[in-house]
């Protein structure tokens, strides 16, 4: 705990001090209060936080986590089945109970580094109060229709229970959002940003697991059959963390193509990254929809990828380029879409690749295609590809401020550029502002660019442009 901020410490005490305190009426409850169930719940929850970390459930928690690692241990993310059992207790037990049923578990689970036993104590203590909070919640919204938890009236105990489980997953963002700011370092004004909206849709659902366990808890069955709703549940996190891997290996393989790229031509290294961010900000100005955005960001991030076709000569040369050299270039749009053919998970970004050097007034490449011809997302790239060059220093001019870029754009919107992009991005800058150090840290300019890009073709220096392709 040493190295543990000290406002950290002061946070996570406080937040132990307040768990203490609301488990400590459990101790005037006596021998009538529901000691066995307490103790078989805390139970299975330690087990299934131990389990948790198999190979079958790794990969959710590794991606419902926070990427610097601070979500490992955080309550507020998707714990696969361990989650529902904490929720049945706050159905099935008092509140002081249901708190102590996560703290052993949380205790004698495993801790990432660093500082393992504040992570752990932490751990305890923001669960504890999330159990406490639900357990309330669920009380006085069942008090208001006196339902027993029974099987007969299950559907009048929804309401309660998505309410429980909705306060138990705002205690955990709310507490987590904290410990980020005072241990990780968060900006105060990102802490809690998406927290609670990336994980109350898993919560609510667990919540109903919880419910379902609780039920069958009190039926005749018994426990044993409130077992058997864990599977279902664990089946539905395995599924959800396969998912997540074959996205994360989507990530890896245009991770290491636009790798490649920046390696061959090192000159518009983070131009690829910036482009993608820019034609996502085009697409959302736009409407469109969420299962687009994704493709579009690798559109824009890999439409440069043809470049590892042209000779690098080519691309670090000094100076005009011939004719010759020239069409050469010409030929990276095709050159990339001949390498991303067989990526499946690419979509509609294949043909943005190939079609991103297309102008409206058909006097693009390779094929000349006029207006709607032109693939819609291949007509986002095109302005994003343009904007950063502008907005990029080189070695040969600095960067455009970005109003200028936007003027340049308006300019050559429906000769070269989509106006419908033009007027997405111009919003979008105006909404949200342009940043391009979030994105990626510009190295120095090796040298002058060999060939030109997106950059309108009317006022480009030198060899015609900036360094994304040819006009």
């Amino acid at each position: 705990m040493r190295e543990l901020p000290v406002a950290a410490r002061v946070y996570i005490g406080c937040a132990a001090l307040a768990a203490a305190l609301c488990a400590a009426p459990a101790t005037r409850l006596g021998a009538a209060a529901p000691w066995t169930g307490a103790l078989a719940l805390a139970a299975l929850y330690g087990l299934c936080e131990r389990l948790r970390r198999c190979p079958l459930t790794d990969g959710l928690r590794r991606h419902a986590g926070s990427s610097d690692g601070a979500g490992e241990e955080s309550g507020s993310f998707p714990q696969g089945w361990a989650t529902p059992v904490l929720l049945a207790a706050a159905l099935l037990l008092p509140p002081p109970l249901a708190a102590l049923t996560a703290v052993p578990g949380a205790l004698l689970g495993r801790a990432a580094a660093p500082w393992p036993a504040a992570r752990r104590l932490w751990h305890a203590a923001e669960l504890a109060l999330a159990c406490w909070s639900a357990g309330q919640v669920f009380r006085v919204f069942r008090a208001l229709g006196r339902h027993p938890l029974a099987a007969p009236h299950f559907p009048l105990l929804l309401l309660p229970a998505v309410a429980a489980a909705a306060a138990f997953c705002g205690v955990l963002a709310a507490l987590d959002g904290g410990v980020l700011a005072v241990a990780e370092r968060h900006p105060v004004r990102t802490a809690w940003r998406g927290l609670l909206t990336r994980s109350l849709g898993p919560h609510l659902v667990h919540g109903l697991a919880g419910l379902m366990m609780a039920v069958l808890w009190r039926s005749v069955y018994g426990p044993p059959a409130a077992l058997l709703v864990l599977l279902p549940v664990h089946l539905s996190c395995w599924v959800f963390a396969q998912y997540h891997r074959e996205r994360a290996a989507h990530q890896a393989t245009v991770r290491a193509l636009v790798q490649a790229v920046d390696i061959k031509d090192r000159y518009t290294r983070g131009h690829s990254e910036r482009v993608g961010r820019a034609s996502v900000m085009i697409a959302r100005e736009l409407g469109m929809a969420p299962d687009r955005l994704e493709v579009l960001r690798f559109a824009g991030i890999l439409h440069d990828v043809g470049k590892l076709g042209v000779p690098t000569r080519l691309l670090r040369k000094d100076g005009p380029l011939t004719p010759e050299e020239r069409r050469i270039i010409e030929l990276h749009p095709e050159y990339g879409h001949e390498i991303v053919r067989g990526i499946g998970f690419l979509g509609e970004a294949r043909a943005a690749i190939l079609h991103h050097h297309e102008r409206v007034d058909g006097r693009g490449y390779p094929y000349g295609l006029t207006g709607r011809q032109i693939p819609e997302f291949a007509r986002v790239v095109a302005v994003a590809d343009a904007f950063d060059a502008m907005t990029s220093t080189r070695s040969y001019r600095r960067a455009r401020p970005v109003p200028a870029a936007v003027a340049e754009l308006r300019r050559c919107a429906g000769a070269q550029f989509d106006p419908r992009m033009v007027r997405a991005l111009a919003a979008a800058l105006d909404r949200h502002g342009w940043r391009p150090d979030e994105v990626t840290v510009r190295e120095p300019d090796p040298g002058p660019p060999a060939a030109g890009g997106n950059v309108p073709a009317v006022r480009a220096p030198r060899s015609g442009a900036g360094r994304g392709g040819v006009r």
